[in-house]
């Protein structure tokens, strides 16, 4: 289930493997997405293309901490 955290009036979208990003995030929302492989980070921009770092973070909280950062100070 999708879980919303919201930071500096971004919403942090959290979630599980199963789910997409497209049914649960719009433009302006940051996706957290579990994986086998770690946790991904996915920027949704104003024209609702999805963006993302090349590799996963080990742990939720380290994608939490990066996703803040990127709601701090923005993405485009």
């Amino acid at each position: 289930m999708a879980t919303v955290v919201q930071h500096r009036k971004v919403n942090i979208v959290v979630l599980e493997a199963d789910e997409a990003i497209a049914a649960h995030c719009a433009p302006g929302d940051i996706a957290i997405v579990a994986a086998a492989d770690g946790w991904w980070n996915h920027f949704i921009g104003k024209d609702g293309a999805v963006n993302g770092y090349d590799r996963p973070y080990k742990s939720y909280n380290e994608a939490l901490w990066a996703a803040k950062a990127a709601a701090e100070f923005g993405f485009s």
